[in-house]
């Protein structure tokens, strides 16, 4: 009885063996089917076009407004009882300035702070929260090389620099040091590295302290090669920011048109003009060897307290860079440049506000419909 036991057991014990191989047989199977049919589907040539696609093409908008220039003016009317709050300023542009990828500006007057004590023309200097002001609303870098870069001397633009690093805001065109000057401004966006530089005629005739030429870049054609030659090897697009030109004048020079053709020849990809205070025309550059670059010669004013005689219109200029990746190298490419005139409205010097000047009807300029499409007219006419 006993040995008869035994023998059912081995042979359930057997059959137990066989049905748990032929279970992980048939498991083992569905895997390898499931692994099999995921290595099919994974290289069919249709998803792995898109895949490529999808990781090769990249775009990113960048933007840029024209003059920070705050006079005496403009800083009392933000001033409230304990502080400044430029803000209120912006409120009806910040929408549009938010709206690009990236966004840079010309901080023209040094932000040293009212511990240096404020001041208006000839020599700026303006309270820290206009930066504060302009970060909310969408500012990313600013352009800080201008003929009053050195209104309050080195010791502005170290106070200004102070202040920039704390509220983290990148700045390109004065510098603290040698080292700092030689640092490239590259930012990543969207997978398109862009290296910004920056340059001015000049500082009013305020000399740089010897031995400190890094406080300010000052246009000189051999040290803008080398350093555009520098961020090409490492970025993809390089864009120039830079003061020049003559104040008040709708047309651009021909020292400027020479300088931006020179500019582009060397590689600059996009140049943003400063300093004329009102509106210049655009249009595209083509280097020697049939690539095509932009140019924004002047951007006027953005906020400040001058007035009349189109002082008092800005805008926001932006452009689309493309850049494809595939087996004949990288490509970038240019693409829909725009741009948004601003105007800045004030009551008597109060109420400052910069508002689109399609709406400025509203804030007491008159006929700011055919002015909107006069400065059309005039920013597009050499587009082709």
């Amino acid at each position: 009885m006993k040995n008869r036991r035994v023998k059912i057991g081995v042979i359930l014990f057997i059959g137990l063996i066989i049905f748990a191989g032929y279970y992980f047989l048939q498991i083992n199977k569905q895997i390898l089917t499931d692994k099999d049919k995921q290595v099919k589907v994974g290289y069919q040539p249709f998803r792995t076009v898109n895949t490529i696609e999808k990781h090769m093409n990249e775009t990113a908008t960048i933007g840029a407004i024209g003059d920070i220039l705050i006079h005496d003016w403009v800083y009392e009317d933000a001033k409230t009882e304990s502080t400044y709050d430029f803000k209120p300023m912006l409120a009806n542009i910040k929408g549009l300035m938010q709206k690009p990828d990236l966004l840079t500006a010309n901080q023209e007057t040094i932000l040293g702070g009212v511990e240096m004590g404020l001041s208006s023309y000839p020599t700026f200097n303006s309270p820290q929260q206009v930066g504060d002001a302009f970060i909310d609303a969408g500012v990313d870098i600013v352009s800080t090389a201008n003929n009053h870069s050195l209104d309050k001397g080195e010791k502005g633009i170290l106070a200004e620099i102070d202040y920039f690093n704390r509220v983290g805001l990148p700045y390109v065109g004065a510098f603290i040091n040698s080292q700092d000057q030689q640092t490239l401004r590259v930012k990543n966006v969207n997978g398109i590295k862009l290296a910004f530089l920056s340059y001015t005629y000049g500082t009013n005739g305020i000399p740089i302290p010897s031995g400190k030429d890094y406080l300010v870049n000052i246009i000189d054609k051999e040290k803008m090669k080398t350093e555009i030659q520098r961020a090409k090897k490492t970025a993809d697009v390089v864009i120039m920011s830079i003061h020049w030109g003559t104040e008040y004048q709708r047309i651009p020079s021909l020292q400027q048109k020479e300088l931006a053709q020179y500019l582009v020849n060397e590689g600059v990809d996009i140049i943003f003009g400063s300093h004329p205070h009102i509106l210049q025309p655009m249009e595209w550059l083509t280097d020697k060897n049939g690539h095509k670059s932009f140019v924004f010669y002047s951007l006027g004013n953005f906020l400040s307290g001058q007035m009349h005689d189109y002082k008092d219109i800005g805008g926001l200029a932006t452009i689309t860079i493309k850049k494809s990746v595939g087996k004949s190298g990288v490509k970038i490419s240019l693409e829909n440049p725009t741009f948004t005139p601003t105007y800045v409205s004030n009551q008597k010097l109060q109420n400052y506000r910069v508002v689109p000047l399609k709406d400025a009807g509203a804030y007491g300029l008159i006929d700011a419909t055919s002015k909107y499409d006069e400065i059309m007219t005039q920013m597009t006419q050499w587009l082709q």
